[in-house]
């Protein structure tokens, strides 16, 4: 990963934080340099965050990566924040992590 690519990635993790502390979430910024020892965004009760801030996504590679560092951290449900340039954060989770948040909030669609 070339530098530029390293900056990028870290203003994304911390563009994050700011938006997720602005809703009250206590996240803060994992370690700067940290090649993988720790998550990129700590703090968020019940995810672990997988930041990406990339024009072109594998999500799946994603996905995976977060799975794969939540059972390593034992830190939450993996889910993957993304943005390109320009666009709003989007988030990704597997489906069963995702019913199980819906199911938990209390709110119940009636039809």
């Amino acid at each position: 990963m070339s530098k530029s690519q390293q900056h990028k990635g870290r203003a994304g993790e911390l563009e994050l934080v700011r938006v997720l502390n602005d809703h009250n979430i206590p996240a803060r910024p994992g370690d700067p340099v940290s090649y993988g020892t720790t998550p990129d965004v700590v703090g968020v009760p019940g995810i672990h965050c997988e930041v990406k801030r990339v024009e072109k996504l594998n999500i799946q590679t994603a996905i995976d990566q977060a799975v794969q560092d939540a059972d390593r951290f034992q830190d939450g449900a993996p889910a993957v924040f993304h943005r390109r340039n320009r666009k709003q954060w989007l988030v990704t989770m597997q489906l069963d992590d995702w019913l199980k948040f819906y199911m938990e909030s209390n709110y119940r669609y009636v039809c």
